[in-house]
């Protein structure tokens, strides 16, 4: 295992753990999913541009637009419970 992988096999696993363990407030949870997805996002570029093949390079700006995508529901969704709840406490 290449010290990059291993950084980024890391990186996800600990948003994962992080994700799993620590979900008092909703703001942790999105920035937990957001430092998972931009492990994911610099992974598949490092492994598109590894592969040197142009038919893989569209696959991290899919997975960047999702990421932007998801993050502006999970957004949306912290202001909506901000607003109503009072607060972004989860309540588990």
């Amino acid at each position: 295992m290449t010290p990059t992988h291993f950084a980024f096999t890391s990186a996800f696993l600990l948003g994962l753990v992080g994700l799993a363990f620590h979900r008092t407030h909703l703001l942790s949870a999105l920035l937990c999913l957001e430092g998972m997805m931009l492990s994911l996002f610099i992974a598949f570029s490092l492994w598109t541009l590894q592969l040197d093949s142009t038919s893989f390079s569209t696959a991290p700006m899919l997975l960047l637009a999702f990421s932007a995508c998801e993050a502006s529901a999970g957004l949306a969704l912290l202001v909506a419970t901000a607003r109503t709840h009072g607060s972004d406490r989860l309540q588990c």
